[in-house]
């Protein structure tokens, strides 16, 4: 028997009484069919079946993806069972093996889902107040996700493309053993009294300064040939492959945001060495040593580690040692050793003070 045969829930048959029979607004029904495109017509089960996988596997992709379990309502439809197929079909074939499969369910679902949570807080909020009394949000909603959602849409497989191409040159581009072992500058930026600032600022304040710090570093850290790895509202976390990079963004940071007055103190920490990628992220030893330096730093100060400061030195980005600099040299940086300290987990280690030469 096919997933058509069996019983529908409650034999409802008319959009209200399919709203009924799961349990969701009406109105909110006609959006989620606008977006996804198609009606809902499948249990878990009946999708897992049609698309020739285990529901075991169907509820590792489903989880992955960030989806909550239903039950058995019938709420999934022909869009959910070709998803399943698909990542299904990447793993019969041999291109993905199933725990790679469910690493990209995952990582695909939790950059989409900070994303269309975004898109709904700040922006269909802000166009959908409703124009005349009486109008629900919803009802201002629906008209402007039919004309959004095409736009949208195309909009994110540009950027994902234009993403892909630039992760893929950098992979192309490293030797085997780069690829292996990662060696990136990997960087923390903090705003100075960030939990004071909660207590004293309104939310809406607080938001605004929030997202004012975030898209200047982000900025930043895309203008200057880098790539924001994460944001955690009071600190961002970015890396890049050329340690001299690394530098300019973080003097950037300190240099645009200390001539905001509306923007506390700022503080920098940066460190060089081989670092572990998962799903976007980073990790390792290097990674905990930015962080360290971060939180041991001067206010609007960068403190870089021995290995980014030797590396500048090697580049040519920074004098080896101040003593031997020629009046002629041009240096891009300037780099003064700080007191040997010990660190929380790492040892003792010799920060380095990092500043914009002449």
């Amino acid at each position: 028997m096919t997933a058509d045969d069996e019983p529908r829930t409650g034999g409802a048959s008319t959009p209200e009484e399919r709203s009924e029979a799961v349990g969701a607004n009406p109105l909110a029904l006609r959006l989620e069919q606008l977006i996804l495109g198609a009606d809902r017509r499948y249990t878990p089960f009946q999708a897992a079946r049609s698309a020739g996988v285990s529901m075991e596997l169907a509820s590792r992709f489903w989880r992955a993806m960030g989806f909550a379990d239903i039950g058995q309502a019938k709420a999934l439809t022909e869009a959910d069972v070709l998803a399943l197929r698909r990542l299904a079909g990447l793993v019969e074939a041999g291109l993905l093996s199933e725990s790679m499969a469910v690493q990209v369910a995952r990582s695909t679902g939790q950059t989409t889902a900070r994303l269309a949570d975004w898109q709904t807080d700040s922006f269909l909020e802000g166009l959908t107040e409703p124009p005349e009394p009486g109008m629900t949000r919803a009802e201002v909603a629906y008209p402007l996700v039919e004309l959004l959602l095409p736009e949208l849409e195309e909009f994110l497989v540009y950027v994902w493309r234009r993403q892909l191409a630039a992760a893929t040159s950098r992979v192309a581009q490293a030797d085997d053993e780069e690829a292996v072992k990662r060696r990136l500058a990997v960087g923390f930026a903090d705003l100075v009294g960030f939990t004071r600032l909660t207590r004293r600022l309104e939310e809406e304040e607080l938001g605004e300064l929030v997202e004012a710090f975030e898209t200047t570093t982000a900025d930043l850290v895309a203008a200057h040939g880098g790539r924001l790895i994460k944001t955690l509202g009071d600190e961002v976390l970015f890396v890049a492959d050329d340690p001299g990079v690394a530098a300019e963004i973080g003097l950037r940071m300190i240099e645009t945001l200390t001539g905001d007055e509306t923007m506390p103190a700022l503080r920098v920490g940066m460190s060089f060495g081989t670092v572990t990628t998962r799903m976007g992220d980073v990790f390792g030893t290097t990674v905990n040593l930015a962080s360290r330096l971060t939180s041991i730093a001067p206010r609007d100060a960068v403190l870089v580690d021995g290995s980014l400061a030797q590396a500048l030195g090697e580049s040519g980005d920074a004098p080896v040692s101040e003593a031997e600099v020629d009046e002629d040299d041009k240096y891009r940086f300037a780099l003064q050793p700080m007191w040997r300290r010990p660190v929380r987990g790492l040892g003792v280690v010799e920060p380095w003070l990092l500043t914009r030469r002449g």
